[in-house]
């Protein structure tokens, strides 16, 4: 009897582990098998919504997509975005808006890999579909960066994108005007050539395009024939090829065998094995590191394992996550195991769907296969809340979630300027920040690229483990999602007016008037943008007069405009229409950028003396003073002839949400530049729109406060500060200092008020410092020190 009940219990167990093995999917990606249960309600022993984190963590990609939007793109301020670009489409890097092709088809191979393993969770979850769509959008610019014969590797300049703080729908307006850079080569990228043949290998296999199997293994002969990265250097200083490319082949080999049951992809993934990097002086393959865009073997080797089941590449398996298991570099206070101060979340969520994904395979060490698991879990929940701070470091996910991440479009400036304003006008859900220092320590700062950074790659190890984690534990993604964004700062006013009284005598009215574009749903500029001023002219008809007898006149005009009227609107009032003539650039992209101004002066005959401003609805609620300015509702904005701000003298208010004026961009030809040089652009002083300040306490005189870059300050005042953390690379143009309505900025005894300058144009003082005497009258002068 114990021996039958025996017999049915292996039995029963070998069940188990054939029916967990036994996902899989289709050419075009269906899922055939599952070993889920549906997860809708979170299961015991989960500490969070895992359905939630799921989701959202996908999402986010759909915030970083580049070109023309699909349809099926959820993120109410994103819109279409470098249409000149030679491939279109792709995904936006980071927080800023270059197209670098070796962490993104990086991403696009782990987010596949997840689908690989954890696909029939995802499709529980009712995250597939999502997730495989956001897929194709990159493999296919991808597959469009090659011709071939040449492979277009980076689209965008480091440099020049870092230099400027705004939209990605209005750079093409900034510094990036035209065409952005494309670089390429045929020759010598074969790190990045290997990187793309996987992930399109990994198309094919789960979308079944041909044409993404044909292009992986036109790259992987190439890269395999070259095994040089002599021609990639634009991404230098961003993402070096650190590893080599041979990680990369063997990586790209693997799923390509997997893609197309040719074994001698097996065997060429095997050859490539010695060939590794070794761990400092000793025989071992490294494996003191983590997974990631510029080193793949550690996945690669992990999925040799499952392939072949040779005990060396379960050995080595087992060192790299018992690595890992012991904390890497040293566990944080709260449980992190940490590896670089650069994305640490972004390592440790990756070793996680390692060790998920070794623990998952029938051939798993069972006691190995428990510790990676319960590694995996406390990770993941490290991310998700568990830890120091009690707080998410998910964007949008969880409590006390980062509020600031370091992401130009999400963050929604007009003034070039991440202190400007001083939230985020948009939740970047989804985003895995970079996470904390080796102590365990978090600022939630715009400003701090290193914690505060998101990244396509530190989402793409991270999804797959969320997966995993959806499949212990379940959870429900959220209905509605995304839900749409109030808009209750008084900044998120898109266009509006601003204006006061500049000038008054006894037969006119002169104002001065600032057209704000401060969009952000998505960014854009309008066509065709108009404002009207509205006039009482009773008592000029009551005089003897008419509207012919009223003059309008301008003082100063920052763009081309055309005027109108006075034209009637009802009864005695009239107003007089400013348009920007068709081309005025006013788009939220800095300073002198987002406001168009305009001095007009309204007047009766000469001599006479009964005018009125008093009974004008435009004139209503104006600052009577040339120095002061207020935003008004008084004088409303218009697209053409539509209504977007304001209030028109009968109660008119516009529409909720007005559909911006888009113009449709015709597709580019490819056509591939040669590495440029870049050049800093110095910004031209703007006209000043004042900005609510805090005022300090003013610095005594020669007292000098130490400050740490990056350093901005708007306001009045007399300040004295000092740094020695001045950029003094000759080649560094990215690290500067600007300013505008300044009396004074001297730096080391020169003046440098109002002008951009380089910091390694500014020479260091004796002592190492650059000591700063700032002196300023306005409430909106500037100065900002990147």
């Amino acid at each position: 009897m114990k021996q039958r009940f025996l017999k049915i219990l292996l039995l029963l167990l070998m069940g188990v582990i054939f029916i967990s093995s036994c996902a899989f999917f289709s050419p075009d990606g269906e899922v055939k098998g599952s070993r889920m249960v549906s997860r809708g309600v979170a299961q015991a022993g989960g500490h969070f919504n895992y359905g939630e984190a799921l989701q959202k963590a996908i999402y986010f990609y759909e915030a970083q997509q580049a070109g023309p939007l699909p349809e099926w793109n959820r993120v109410e301020w994103r819109g279409d975005a470098t249409m000149q670009d030679a491939v279109l489409g792709g995904w936006y890097d980071a927080g800023d808006h270059v197209k670098f092709n070796l962490p993104m088809a990086y991403t696009a191979s782990m987010l596949q890999w997840a689908i690989y393993e954890y696909g029939a969770a995802l499709a529980d979850a009712g995250q597939l579909e999502i997730l495989k769509r956001n897929v194709k959008f990159t493999l296919d610019y991808l597959a469009n960066c090659w011709d071939g014969n040449t492979y277009i590797y980076q689209i965008g300049d480091g440099g020049n994108d870092h230099s400027w703080w705004g939209p990605v729908e209005v750079i093409h307006l900034e510094q990036q005007a035209g065409n952005r850079p494309a670089y390429s080569a045929s020759h010598g990228l074969s790190a990045v050539m290997a990187q793309t043949a996987a992930a399109l290998a990994l198309g094919h296999h789960i979308f079944g395009d041909t044409v993404y199997l044909q292009k992986a293994e036109q790259l992987f002969a190439r890269a395999d024939a070259d095994r040089s990265d002599e021609n990639y250097t634009a991404a230098s200083g961003f993402y070096n090829s650190w590893s080599g490319p041979i990680d990369e082949l063997m990586w790209a080999a693997i799923w390509l065998y997997i893609a197309t049951g040719d074994a001698s992809y097996l065997t060429k993934a095997e050859s490539y094995v010695p060939l590794l990097n070794r761990q400092g002086q000793t025989e071992d393959i490294e494996y003191q590191w983590g997974h990631c865009w510029d080193d793949v073997h550690y996945g690669g080797l992990l999925l040799l394992a499952k392939l072949t089941g040779k005990q060396e590449y379960i050995d080595f398996v087992h060192m790299h996550l018992d690595w890992w298991v012991d904390g890497a570099k040293g566990y944080t206070p709260g449980g992190l195991a940490w590896l670089d101060q650069w994305g640490s979340l972004r390592y440790a969520t990756t070793a996680a769907f390692l060790a998920f994904v070794y623990s998952d395979w029938s051939g798993a060490d069972p006691q190995k296969a428990q510790v990676y698991r319960e590694f995996a879990e406390k990770q993941i929940n490290y991310a998700l809340g568990m830890n120091e701070r009690n707080g998410s470091y998910v964007v949008g996910f969880g409590e006390n979630a980062p509020q600031h991440p370091h992401h130009r479009t999400s963050h929604g400036s007009w003034a070039d300027s991440q202190s400007v304003p001083p939230y985020h006008r948009h939740i970047l859900y989804g985003a895995l920040v970079g996470g904390p220092d080796q102590s365990g320590n978090y600022t939630d700062d715009i400003s701090n690229y290193q914690t505060n950074e998101v990244a396509c790659d530190y989402n793409a190890g991270f999804v797959g483990a969320l997966a995993k984690m959806y499949d212990f534990y379940g959870g429900q993604p959220l209905a509605d999602f995304p839900p749409p964004e109030p808009r209750t700062h008084y900044e998120d006013d898109e266009f509006f007016t601003e204006a006061c009284l500049n000038a008054s005598g006894s037969n006119f009215t002169e104002v001065k008037v600032l057209v704000n574009n401060r969009s952000a749903w998505p960014a854009r500029v309008i066509n065709d943008l108009r404002f009207r001023y509205f006039i009482d002219l009773s008592e000029v008809f009551a005089a003897g007069y008419t509207v012919n007898d009223i003059t309008i006149s301008t003082n100063y005009v920052e763009f081309p405009v055309t005027i109108t009227g006075p034209v009637h609107y009802a009864g005695n009032i009239y107003y007089v229409e400013v348009k920007f003539n068709d081309g005025t650039q006013i788009y939220p992209g800095g300073q002198s950028e987002y406001a168009g101004e305009i001095q007009m002066r309204i007047a009766a005959p000469s001599g006479t003396s009964f005018w009125d401003p008093t009974n004008d609805p435009s004139y209503q609620g104006l600052p009577l003073s040339s120095t002061e300015i207020t935003k008004t509702p008084n004088i409303p904005v218009y697209d053409g002839t539509t209504l977007i701000f304001g209030v028109e003298p009968d109660g008119t208010q516009p529409t909720p949400t007005p559909t911006p004026t888009s113009t449709p961009t015709p597709t580019p030809t490819p056509t591939p530049t040669p590495t440029p040089t870049p050049t800093p652009t110095p910004t031209p002083t703007p006209t000043p729109t004042p900005t609510p300040t805090p005022t300090p306490t003013p610095t005594p005189t020669g007292e000098y406060t130490l400050i740490s870059l990056p350093f901005t300050y708007d306001g009045a005042g007399e300040y004295y500060w000092k740094t020695d953390q001045f950029s003094s690379d000759p080649n560094d143009w990215s690290r500067y200092v600007n300013s505008w309505n300044l009396d004074l900025l001297e730096i080391n005894g020169t003046d440098y008020a109002n002008v951009w300058v380089a910091q390694h144009q500014i020479p260091a003082a004796s002592d190492g410092y650059w000591y700063i005497h700032y002196k300023a009258s306005y409430s909106w002068s500037h100065v900002e020190i990147k």
